[in-house]
């Protein structure tokens, strides 16, 4: 499956971001979601996840109360809300597809990557 992620921009702290991430699969259901992120010299971490048909969903503790993961599946489409964002929140984010309705957490569980969107928080 091909992804294509977007809507990452340059945000001042505490403002608010939506990422968005199309897919190219037929069935877009079957596959979990997952978004992750990657700031310079750091290694890449997970950040959130929803399961196929959206029912479960998982975040990373940094960004817990802060965050929403979604989807709609009639559109192929997982969205990244991010709210109160913080200059840590710094990255370039990239969404990832992984065959299976049921969520995972680690890069390694997932097959498709899409290109990455930079969000930049500035204090």
């Amino acid at each position: 499956v091909q992804l294509q992620a977007s809507g990452g921009g340059l945000v001042q702290a505490g403002g608010s971001l939506r990422l968005s991430c199309a897919a190219s699969a037929r069935t877009f259901s079957n596959y979990a979601m997952g978004w992750f992120r990657q700031a310079p010299g750091k290694e890449r971490e997970f950040v959130a996840a929803v399961s196929g048909r959206g029912a479960s969903t998982y975040y990373a503790d940094s960004v817990k109360g802060r965050s929403t993961i979604s989807r709609d599946n009639a559109k192929n489409t997982v969205y990244l809300q991010m709210n109160s964002l913080k200059p840590e929140d710094t990255a370039v984010y990239y969404c990832a597809a992984r065959r299976g309705i049921t969520i995972a957490t680690m890069g390694a569980d997932f097959g498709s990557w899409g290109q990455g969107t930079q969000v930049t928080v500035s204090s």
